[in-house]
């Protein structure tokens, strides 16, 4: 890698130019005839202590905080009463669960529910999520407020349990 004078006058030119180090090494072996590897390319140019040139200065960052709008709306909380509530029309005294120490075969969770009515339940909530309800009384079908009812009461239960 011994350049004379001249030459290395030359690399330090592409460099000043703004050629990068791949076109550098294809220069030295067209017109001057040094077939140099990758790295001695890389060290002359280490040697002849000339930074390469950028080709286009580089574009500003934007600002790092997001432009002043309008504030965000407030936060609502989802804070869910600690006694629930009986639903309107229900005329019970709401909705009680329990949450069993070990759950039923299939199920992640399970428990059982006794609606404001008085009738009872086992519940259930599947690896996918989904809950499921099994009247102990074949012919009863919860209502939608029961079943809403149920889900807020049940939550309120799993988070006391950390869930």
């Amino acid at each position: 890698m011994n350049l004379s004078e001249e030459q290395r006058q030359q690399v330090a030119n592409w460099l000043r130019e703004g050629l990068q180090l791949p076109e550098i090494q294809k220069r030295l072996e067209t017109e001057l005839g040094l077939r140099l590897t990758y790295m001695e390319v890389k060290l002359l140019v280490s040697d002849l202590q000339v930074l390469p040139k950028d080709l286009e200065p580089p574009k500003p960052v934007g600002p790092l905080t997001p432009p002043p709008g309008p504030p965000p709306p407030p936060r609502k909380e989802n804070r869910v009463s600690p006694e629930p509530q009986p639903a309107p029309g229900s005329g019970g005294a709401g909705v009680q669960v329990s949450v069993d120490q070990i759950a039923k075969p299939g199920a992640v969770l399970s428990g059982a529910v006794t609606f404001g009515n008085g009738q009872s339940a086992l519940w259930y909530l599947d690896q996918a999520g989904r809950i499921g309800v099994a009247p102990r009384d074949k012919t009863y079908r919860p209502s939608a407020a029961e079943m809403q009812e149920f889900q807020l009461a049940l939550e309120q239960e799993l988070a006391k349990l950390g869930y």
